[in-house]
């Protein structure tokens, strides 16, 4: 066993979530969505989106553009309770977790309701390199109004995430799993990942 002394970044993030699990009443569920289209469409176009932006097209953008169109259709997701006040967001300022040396990050691309695929992509880009090399700052991890945790990548089949301090709700991604399933002209092979939604209310 051994110890080690916690960095002023983590102990922030660390009493941030315990207080949130502490104050919130919170309800997950579970759905799995189709990704087939959204593998052809990023297969399709990957290679020249990359050779013109300079930039992957990953998924991330495609469930960030989602998520924005869908907190503008239910814009209570899109708020926050202050007192006695709900206060709703007339913009998208959607966290997204990247992984650093130091853990899970959680940095805000801020006006995502604005940017296209190649400035969300960019941004995602940018942000996690500043996590990758320990730079992320507690400022550029507060004031999102949204969250999308992405545990796919440490092949995470499902689990439950927390709700980042002050938002309503957050959006958990998992590992995509091809799975044989009926289509319209018989069998096929459907590209399924699983989402967890984990809503809040103080």
């Amino acid at each position: 066993m051994r110890s080690e002394k916690m960095s002023s970044l983590r102990k922030t993030v660390a009493k941030r979530l315990v207080a949130v699990k502490n104050e919130t009443a919170m309800l997950t569920t579970f759905n799995e969505v189709n990704m087939s289209p959204i593998f052809a469409l990023r297969n399709e176009y990957k290679e020249a989106f990359k050779a013109k932006h300079d930039v992957g097209l990953g998924f991330m953008s495609f469930f960030t553009k989602a998520v924005v169109r869908a907190l503008k259709e239910f814009p209570d997701v899109n708020s926050m309770i202050d007192g006695n006040e709900q206060i709703l967001h007339d913009y998208c300022d959607i966290s997204v977790a990247v992984s650093g040396p130091k853990g899970l990050m959680v940095p805000v691309v801020r006006g995502a309701e604005a940017m296209n695929f190649k400035e969300i992509e960019t941004e995602i880009k940018r942000l996690a390199i500043r996590a990758r090399d320990g730079q992320i700052t507690v400022d550029e991890m507060t004031g999102g109004t949204f969250t999308i945790s992405n545990g796919g990548v440490f092949g995470s089949m499902l689990s439950t995430p927390i709700i980042n301090p002050s938002q309503s709700a957050i959006l958990g991604m998992h590992s995509i799993q091809e799975t044989a399933g009926a289509g319209d002209t018989g069998m096929m092979i459907r590209a399924l990942v699983a989402l967890a939604q984990e809503r809040g209310k103080p």
